[in-house]
């Protein structure tokens, strides 16, 4: 861990000077700079004392988080085939079941469709992104094409068809699919 660095962006990010940082932590605009550029090491009071006037303390210092994906790429999906409902599911997202909301891609097949899914907490959202397919709600049944959306509450069992095929992305918060 390049500490002087760490020392430095810290203060950047708090919108300090060197000499204003010395001038709180009681120590020399010198010994700031020494320390900024791994010259020096600082004991682990002055280091504490330092921390402690840039708004943070050691254990968050030096706590190395590693940075999650944020981008990702259709070798990072995960995809099922059912043959029986002639669908594929694409989670676009891997590992979205710890998060809030879990987005999936749905292809129907011609005479496709997803399984019921029964009523469950949270909120439902889609939007079809090719071809046209039927929701089912409860007893409701509504037709939906390409450039629309659908959101709901599913409080009532529902499922997806389509007679000629549609690509849909479908998010579900929490995620359940």
């Amino acid at each position: 861990m390049d500490i002087g660095r760490k020392l430095k962006d810290l203060r950047v990010m708090k919108g300090l000077t060197q000499e204003e940082l010395a001038d709180r932590a009681e120590l020399t605009k010198g010994f700031i700079s020494q320390l900024e550029r791994n010259l020096t090491s600082p004991s682990i009071a002055t280091l504490m004392d330092i921390l402690q006037c840039l708004g943070t303390n050691i254990g968050d210092f030096f706590n190395e988080e590693t940075e999650e994906q944020v981008v990702f790429s259709k070798g990072d999906y995960f995809e099922k085939l059912d043959g029986e409902l002639k669908n594929k599911i694409q989670w676009i997202i891997p590992n979205a079941q710890k998060n809030v909301m879990e987005p999936i891609l749905l292809t129907l097949e011609p005479g496709g469709s997803t399984y019921p899914d029964n009523p469950h907490e949270g909120e439902e959202f889609g939007f079809v992104l090719k071809g046209s397919a039927r929701l089912h709600i409860g007893n409701n049944v509504y037709k939906i094409k390409s450039g629309e959306s659908f959101y709901f509450l599913p409080e009532k069992q529902h499922y997806l068809e389509s007679r000629h095929g549609a690509t849909v992305l479908w998010v579900s918060s929490p995620p359940s699919f």
